[in-house]
Parts: C-alpha cells; structure tokens; sequence
C-alpha cells in the first residue's frame, strides 16, 4: 500500500532549532524525524512512499540522493575501502519527491499527488513530523472490513500542557482545566483513506475540514482509539522528549527493533 508523506511546511516554531532546514528534517538521533515515520510504515511491509515537497525540498531531496547506509548502522570495513553492511535500512524502499508547492494547504497536497496513486483502491497518509506505535495491520483491517471512506488515528491530548477553560455567556471563566482531568481525543494525524476522498476535497480546501464534515454527515469517517504512545514534534521541547527517548535506548515508536537489536539513533 502506498504511503503519502505530507512534508513541505516550514516549522516555524521550530526555525531556531531546525536552522532553515523543513520541520521533517530536524534530527532525533542520526536521522531526521521523517525517516523514523517512514520506517514505522516499512515495518509494516508499506515501503512506497510518497513525499508531498514544498519548503527545502532540496534537502529532503539532497539526504536521500546521498543516503549513506554506514552512518547509522553497523558494517565491516575490509581492504581499507570494502564496506559490508550487517544491517541496511531503505534499499527496499521506492520513494516519489513530488514538489506540491511551499504553501500549498494539506487538502490541495494530496489533491497533487492523486497520479501517483493511480490504481491504489486504498492508501496510507500522514504528516513528517509526528511518531506512534499504533498497531498498523490492525487498523488498516478494522479500516478494509469497514467500508468507509475515511479514517484517523485518534489519540489522547492529555500529555501535552493545555488547558481547558469553560466561560459562561458573560465571558466569565467558570472553570480552568487540565487535559489530563478529561478524556479529550485529538485527530493523530495517521491517516487511511480509500481513492474516493478525493470526490471530497474541493479546490482550496483542506483536508481536515469541508472534506470531513462531507464524511462524517454521510457517516463515511471513522476514528481508531489508540491509547499508547503518540507524539508530534512541534516544539524544542518534543524535540527534547523524542531525543531522551533515543538516548534511553528503545524509543517506544521504533516497533521495528527486535529483542536483539541495536538501539535506534
């Protein structure tokens, strides 16, 4: 099943961090964040990818054309120059660099890589710039059995710091919150859509929007509870979070290492 990848903003919160570089590429270990989405998707034998590009797609493009396999894994080097890799990561893997524009809103994105999905009755999608451990085989079953047009991964806001703040019809706060105190779901931003979402993304529209509100009026969008690990990184601070969890040596993302692994970084 093909994947589309929607990797072309700009992380503006992220920019001191990033220095200019796309928000997919900011490191978590050796490699960027939009390499451990994508081997999240390989483990699950999903290993066609399309990237929607837009801002710096040069250097999403550059760190792929000069992949080096020996940076992050193993190998033995023999005759001073004779490189045997113990372990590759994306020798397997097609990937499509389509270039959807700089600004372009999500919707309009996968509106522009629709050629590339030709055939594909249905397809993965989701951000560059956000991990989970979401058991996929399940989902895209529960998803296929279903018969509807639509589907994300929904996941619990309690981790993060916001605040839910009630007011009354005078503007008067009644209540201040924390998300940890109510089971509040957000959209986690993993997608699995049939070929027919594209009947309901209208021109300028985004994706998670109009187009939703069409579904879920025609009951056509589903919502897969998952309560294990999630994260987006849109802040130095889970930038921060995702690095520990690399340095602790088994990130709870990385469902592809085996009992006898080497640790991901």
């Amino acid at each position: 099943m093909k994947v589309v990848l929607f990797c072309g903003g700009e992380g503006l919160r992220l920019r001191e961090h990033s220095d200019g570089l796309p928000k997919p590429m900011t490191r978590i270990g050796y490699r960027p964040i939009l390499w451990h989405v994508m081997r999240y998707y390989a483990h699950y034998g999903h290993r066609d990818f399309v990237l929607c590009l837009g801002y710096r797609a040069d250097a999403i493009k550059d760190y792929f054309l000069h992949y080096d396999e020996a940076i992050s894994n193993d190998f033995v080097l023999t005759n001073g120059n004779r490189v045997e890799h113990l372990r590759t990561d994306i020798s397997d893997w097609r990937i499509t660099f389509a270039d959807t524009g700089a600004r372009t809103l999500i919707g309009q994105r996968l509106l522009r890589v629709r050629r590339h999905l030709e055939g594909e009755e249905m397809f993965l999608a989701t951000y560059g710039d956000c991990l989970t451990d979401a058991p996929l085989d399940e989902v895209i079953d529960a998803f296929r059995a279903s018969g509807r047009v639509a589907a994300f991964l929904s996941v619990r806001a309690a981790d993060y710091p916001f605040h839910l703040v009630e007011v009354n019809d005078r503007d008067a706060v009644t209540a201040v919150r924390d998300t940890a105190d109510a089971d509040l779901r957000i959209n986690g931003g993993f997608f699995v859509l049939r070929r027919e979402i594209f009947d309901y993304i209208g021109p300028g529209e985004e994706l998670v929007d109009a187009p939703f509100r069409r579904l879920i009026a025609e009951g056509q969008l589903l919502a897969f509870r998952h309560d294990g690990f999630w994260a987006p990184m849109d802040t130095l601070r889970d930038v921060q979070r995702l690095e520990a969890a690399v340095e602790e040596g088994r990130p709870p993302w990385a469902v592809w290492l085996d009992g006898g692994a080497v640790p991901v970084r």
